[in-house]
Parts: C-alpha cells; structure tokens; sequence
C-alpha cells in the first residue's frame, strides 16, 4: 500500500525517517526544506495523542505558509483538523500564534520568529530558515528549555536553514562537533536526487557567484540581516489618516504577471510622511497602469513622482517622464540606488517620521527585506519571493519616501493629456479583464 510520504524525493525522504533527537539541516534555496519538515510533525502528532510541535519560521508570513504545507499534509494522509486557532489583537495585527488542533488533541502552533512569544511551551521544535530570523541567538536561549522539561518527556528539535554567513547561531550549530544528525543538501545534491530544476540557468540567472556559492551550493559566503524588524515597523504603523494632500509623493514599483505594481501615495504634514494610499494592481496590461499613475500625476498636488525603471518598468516610466518631465523620477534598481532608497526608508522608520496602515500584507513586505554583505564587502537589498510578489509594497513605499527626499518643488510640466497609451498594440491592446485592481 502506497504512503502519502512516497512522493518525497529521496533525500527528503531521508530526513524525514531520521528520527533522531537533534536533527539540523542546511539545504540549498528550493529544494524542499518546508515541504519535508511539515509531514514529520502531522505524523508524530497523529500517533501520538496530545503532542505539541511549534515551527518558528522567519516572519509570519512564512510560518503560516509552513502551517499550510502541514494542513495539506493533514489531507494526504485522511487526517481531519479538528479546528484551527489564530491569535492576534486585531485583523491585521501582527500575528501572536496559529495552530491546527488534530481529533487525539495534538497541536501543530506556527509562530513568528520572536523570542517574546515562543517562552512558556513545551513542545517539539523546527526552526525553520533559522539562520536568517531576526533575532536569533535571542529566540534560542527562549525556546530550547521547551524541549528540556523531564516532566514532559524528551522533546524533539529540527533546524532547517540555508547558510547565511558566519556570524550566527545557525553557522555555529552546523560547524559544531555536536550531538546533530547533519543533511547537506545542495542544489546538485536535489538534481542528483530528482528534483527537476536546470542548476546552469539558476546560476547564469543569479549573475552572482557569491549569491550562488551561498544560496545553492551551501557555502557560508554572505552575512545576512532583517533591514526593518518588526519592533521598528511597529513604531511606525498607525490607522489614522493624513489631513494635508497639499504635497503628495507617489512611489510605484512595476510588475506584471510574477509581481504586483504598487502605487504608494505619501503625503507631507510637517516633518513626517503619511500614508495616503496603497494600490495594488496585479496581472494589470501595461497600458492600465500607465493610465492609472498618469490620472494621479495631473493632479498638480503630486510634487514628485519615483517609478521603477527597471526591465519591464523602462518604457512606462520613459512616457511618464516624457509626459510629466521632471516630476518623474525614473529609477533604474541598480546596488547604488537600492542601498539609498532602503537606507533612507530604514532612517525614517529608525526616526519614526513615516506613517504606514496596520496591514499584514505591508508588515510583510517589509519584514522580508534583507541587507546583506558579501566576503567581498559588497551591500545587497533583496527579498526572497513569495506567492504575493517579491516585497513590491516595500520597494514601492522606498521609493515614495526617495521621491519626497529633499522636496525640490520642481516646475510643474503638465503636456496636453492622452486618451490612451500610445503603443497599446505593443501593450497588449484592449483590456481583458483579467486584471484586478485594489487597496493593500
């Protein structure tokens, strides 16, 4: 009779029939590593009654991504969810926990990567991507009595990470003479063990050999931080609303199909920035989205428009600027630019002089920014990509905050307005319908 666990590949397989206490693994970027830890915790909280395992993973987001995986593993094996609990103050507060409760009372908790919130538990552990959570030595010293109670029984521990550099708990656990069953897992490793995936395009794609040697071929290369932590977004976030639209400032980073286009609106009262808007547009023609920023632009209270320039967002932003001259800053997301747009959003949020919406979607966005130095000195911003984009609200908001830099009150050039884009055949031409538009 086939299991459900049959269609891991191998060296998926393999971590999870290792049953040992202490269990770490350092696997290449994709290759599966929440997707094999979930099946581990539904198992074990299914023969066993009233078992609790807590995930910790980077962010909310990618702890509630990894209790999904778990939910669907839940299915594959015809176990029912006897309910599932999610704590937070608000609706789009941050979260405080989630959990599926299985029929025998065991518990599967998913918890953001807070030391705060993950004391008090005596559980089975996974920490997962632990070498890129926001305060790692912190959540360890928190969580690893958890798994100690003699009281409860010996408790199990599952790190799961890709290298982040030197200078962590992570680095330290993995190069350690210790009691951890060890699983390297390198891009080749998975191909080897077939995972379906061209590791020659990744690395011409990546265009990086330190971002390659470190996220595919596991080598401890980068050092790696969280840009905004959720402490510092929290001073920021605020559901009151501008009263002054005198001087409005629109960032917009492009997408298409993969990413969203954010357009975010700030506005200036005094020395600090605030919110307006936030729209998202996803899966939206090009020439939609030129029409939308272009209606926001005719209004003459819109001091200072920054757009993405970058790929897909050249031609847009080329007509905006033709049309709109200097009003239009059109920014190519070269390392030099990204390290001063990030910079300045990170020096506001650390002065408190920008407003942002309570929103889980933003908090998010933003959290999963990452500054990260290489061997060789060199400072990238990225964010790993998600199902909701790759970080665009924070990209758009960066270069909102990069467009009211040093208001300079530049003359207004406001050309004769158009009826439509002018290439809509090269566009795509008439509107489908298959784009949606929306807040947040």
């Amino acid at each position: 009779m086939k299991s459900p666990l049959d269609i891991l590949l191998p060296y998926q397989r393999k971590w999870v029939d290792d049953s040992s206490r202490f269990k770490i693994g350092m696997w290449a970027r994709q290759t599966g590593k929440s997707f094999s830890s979930a099946p581990e915790a539904v198992v074990d909280g299914h023969l066993n009654k009233q078992v609790d395992w807590l995930i910790l993973s980077r962010g909310e987001r990618q702890s509630l991504e990894w209790l999904a995986k778990a939910k669907k593993w839940a299915e594959a094996f015809d176990i029912a969810i006897d309910g599932y609990i999610e704590q937070r103050d608000g609706p789009e507060t941050l979260i405080k926990s989630a959990e599926i409760i299985l029929p025998n009372k065991s518990r599967i908790i998913a918890l953001p990567a807070n030391p705060d919130t993950c004391r008090g538990y005596s559980a089975n552990v996974i920490l997962d991507e632990f070498s890129i959570h926001e305060k790692p030595t912190e959540i360890w010293n928190a969580i690893f009595p958890s798994i100690t109670n003699p009281l409860t029984g010996l408790k199990k521990l599952r790190v799961l990470s890709t290298p982040n550099g030197r200078g962590n708990k992570f680095y330290q656990l993995w190069t350690s003479d210790n009691a951890y069953s060890k699983h390297k897992i390198t891009i080749h490793d998975a191909i080897k063990g077939g995972l379906q995936i061209d590791a020659e395009e990744l690395r011409k794609a990546i265009d990086d050999p330190d971002a390659w040697a470190q996220e595919y071929l596991c080598e401890f290369i980068d050092a790696a931080s969280i840009l905004l932590p959720y402490d510092m977004i929290a001073t920021c976030e605020t559901e009151l609303q501008p009263t002054d639209f005198t001087r409005r400032y629109l960032g917009i980073d492009i997408g298409r199909k993969n990413d969203l286009t954010v357009i975010w609106e700030l506005c200036q009262m005094g020395d600090v920035l605030w919110t307006a808007s936030v729209d998202v547009m996803r899966n939206t023609e090009y020439y939609l989205q030129y029409e939308a920023i272009a209606a926001r632009l005719a209004d003459p209270s819109v001091k200072r428009c920054a757009i993405d320039s970058t790929g897909i967002g050249d031609m847009l932003a080329e007509e905006l600027h033709r049309k709109f001259g200097s009003r239009v800053l059109q920014c190519h997301f070269t390392a030099e630019l990204k390290g001063e747009i990030f910079t300045g959003l990170r020096r506001r949020m650390e002065e408190r002089t920008l407003r942002i919406p309570v929103s889980r979607d933003v908090r998010e966005d933003l959290h999963a920014m990452e500054k990260t130095v290489t061997s060789s000195g060199t400072v990238r911003y990225a964010a790993p990509r998600s199902a909701d984009g790759h970080s665009d609200r924070a990209a758009a908001l960066a270069l909102a905050v990069h467009a009211a830099k040093d208001d300079i009150s530049a003359p207004i050039e406001i050309s004769k307005p158009r009826d439509r884009f002018p290439f809509p055949n090269y566009f795509g031409g008439r509107y489908s319908g298959a784009s949606t538009m929306g807040r947040i």
